[in-house]
């Protein structure tokens, strides 16, 4: 038997520590070059951890909106009749909503659509901003869990005057800043009495104008009819809920009635957010294919520089295991520090996008074990073909190169 297959079987053994300390000595003899090829790394595992990261702390900021929003709103609006044509809601159907068994609370908004809202009177007819006027119920802004950033909501006082709350865009729009400001409605001055946050389950109504039933019946002729009725129910009755609404809201035409959940669209927001992630996280892994032949032609270029110092380890009784090893470890351990770098990278990202968004910093630990598990299996691969090539250099033509 040959001295290199005696010395295969298992007769001659490196010690982990001296397998580590041949690796980093062959990594700090080319430190440019380990840098970059370390640096391919860091920026592909740090790509597919930040979009990971980003994507599970802004779910986590969902889930924390629907629960503190809840997700026991249902919405009614008129549907499309049999013949295409559009129908309306029967007037005093809140009312009826009210007395369905397991609702709540209940309020509506009621369009106007011939009425528009200006900040002055010498305003263009045709620049009203896409500004709606809504006729609001009183509940509405408890039912939506809304908040004002000044000023109050319409009281049983104040919505029998010519007085407005706005929407949030609304308010941005007239260039409005504070309660008290004045704005034309019709040809009729009403004055702000108070600006809402943004309305995360009603985002359409944040370019309304809401103004009191009593004075829509007096000003604008309002006909009673609403537009979108809200209600919410308890968590356990939801379902039963929503099956009623149609029938209770317009028992001639049920059909002609639409409900929806608006947490559902917030869900279907992220899950669209989620569908775009999985492209990024794809790129991300192309990002880190690149690192993984920088790592491969870094080993190469190595082996082939280090013809010489093989050689010798072989003259010296290294066996074609240990030269194998040593390359091999040596790709490890230079993937494994791409790894490390790219996971602080990704989490410094994660969290100052967190926080500047105003989300919590949410992000399974499994993340960072799998990103520098998989850096680790591309060094491997990465290191395979340039480690068997340097332990099949036989000593002579190594030391005669």
């Amino acid at each position: 038997m040959s001295r290199d297959n005696q010395t295969e079987t298992g007769r001659s053994r490196l010690l982990p520590s001296d397998i580590c300390h041949l690796g980093i000595s062959g990594l700090r003899s080319r430190p440019t070059r380990v840098l970059l090829s370390a640096l391919g790394i860091a920026i592909g595992i740090a790509a597919m951890i930040a979009v990971v990261g980003i994507t599970t702390s802004s779910r986590a900021k969902l889930d924390n909106e629907l629960a503190s929003l809840g997700t026991n709103l249902l919405s009614v609006q008129p549907g499309m009749s049999l013949t295409g044509q559009d129908t309306t809601l029967p007037a005093g159907s809140t009312g009826k909503v009210r007395l369905i068994p397991g609702v709540t609370s209940a309020g509506a908004v009621a369009t106007l659509p011939d009425v528009k809202v200006y900040r002055s009177r010498l305003i263009d007819p045709d620049k009203s901003g896409g500004i709606d006027v809504q006729v609001a119920d009183l509940h509405l802004l408890g039912l939506l869990d809304g908040t004002l950033r000044q000023g109050t909501w319409l009281n049983r006082a104040t919505a029998n005057y010519p007085t407005v709350a706005l929407g949030s865009i609304a308010a941005d729009r007239l260039g409005i800043v504070t309660p008290g400001s004045r704005v034309w409605l019709g040809s009729t001055e009403f004055t702000v009495v108070g600006i809402l946050d943004a309305l995360p389950l009603a985002p359409e109504l944040d370019t309304s104008a809401f103004i009191g039933e009593a004075i829509a019946l007096e000003r604008f002729g309002w006909d009673g009819k609403p537009t979108t009725i809200f209600e919410r129910s308890a968590d356990e009755e939801v379902e039963a809920v929503r099956d009623l609404l149609p029938r209770t809201v317009n028992p001639e035409h049920p059909e002609n009635v639409s409900v929806s959940r608006p947490s559902d669209a917030l869900a279907a927001k992220n899950a669209a957010d989620v569908a775009f992630t999985g492209l990024l996280v794809g790129l991300g892994f192309v990002a880190l294919l690149v690192g993984g032949i920088g790592v491969a032609n870094t080993m190469v270029i190595s082996v082939l520089e280090r013809r010489k110092e093989i050689g010798l380890s072989r003259a010296l009784g290294a066996t074609r295991g240990h030269i194998r090893t040593q390359f091999l470890v040596e790709a490890l351990l230079l993937s494994t520090l791409g790894g490390l770098v790219g996971t602080a990278l990704g989490f410094a990202v994660i969290a100052t996008f967190a926080v500047t968004n105003g989300w919590p910093v949410s992000v399974p630990p499994t993340v960072f074990v799998g990103g520098i598990g998989v850096t680790m299996l591309i060094g491997a691969v990465a290191g395979l073909y340039p480690a068997v090539r340097a332990s099949k250099t036989p000593p002579t033509a190594a030391l005669n190169g």
